[in-house]
């Protein structure tokens, strides 16, 4: 499915990042992962390698613009183009409002929205003129219907939303498209943080009466990265087990 193409994943090093990156990898991707440090997806090139795929770690802070550059030369020198973006990296700083700090609005969107942007704006230019490209942003369902105490992560993924739309019109034309995946709720180690109280409370606005795996959300992923989806742009796809319509 993903022969010859490279594929980039921020966020990469668990969850639902490694989630997408083990199972474009298992579809003939060769892989970027990136991370804040490369020791944190070490494991996951290696196991790429070991089962016969392509992969490299790379050591990048999303939100720093420098960091992005770096990352793209790496890319660049590497393997001499990019096909996919999967903007996955993501933060949470939970507070309810007035208990929220400025720092942590501040981190939770630079990490989460900035960082998207930064990397996208990155591998347009490369995608605009290679006239292909998948960009895939990692939205959430609380971006469409708001959480208590998520402000921050919430205005995060609902202007992943906005920013998507307004790519996908810029870069449609040069053959790019832009959608993002909504996960609702998964279950990754950030979730594993949450009680059985608030656990319970999420299983019951399931109407499938279950919690998603990260391959779940790897398989919208891919469908999106595909061949098959060429002519959907500026969509957000659902993966939330009818928990929000």
């Amino acid at each position: 499915m993903f022969k010859d193409r490279i594929a980039v994943i921020t966020g990469a090093s668990r969850g639902i990042g490694r989630s997408i990156a083990e199972h474009m990898a298992e579809h003939g991707a060769s892989i970027v992962a990136v991370s804040r440090r490369s020791t944190d997806t070490e494991d996951l090139v290696q196991q790429i390698k070991d089962a016969g795929g392509e992969a490299i770690s790379v050591a990048a802070d999303v939100s720093a613009a420098a960091d992005v550059e770096a990352m793209l030369k790496v890319i660049l020198d590497t393997f001499g183009r990019v096909d996919i973006l999967i903007n996955n990296a993501g933060i949470t700083r939970d507070a309810l409002l007035p208990r929220l700090k400025d720092e942590h609005w501040d981190e939770v969107l630079n990490i989460n929205l900035k960082g998207a942007f930064l990397c996208t704006r990155a591998v347009a230019r490369v995608m605009a003129k290679q006239r292909y490209g998948r960009i895939i942003n990692i939205t959430s369902v609380v971006g469409q219907m708001g959480n208590a105490g998520q402000a921050n992560y919430c205005a995060s993924k609902a202007g992943l939303v906005g920013m998507t739309r307004s790519n996908a019109l810029e870069l449609g034309r040069r053959n790019v498209t832009v959608n993002a995946v909504a996960p609702g709720f998964i279950e990754t180690d950030m979730t594993a943080e949450l009680s059985d109280k608030v656990r319970k409370s999420m299983l019951d606005q399931i109407p499938l009466g279950t919690f998603g795996k990260p391959a779940d959300v790897a398989a919208a992923v891919a469908f999106l990265a595909s061949e098959a989806a060429g002519y959907i742009t500026g969509h957000e796809l659902s993966v939330n087990g009818g928990m929000h319509m």
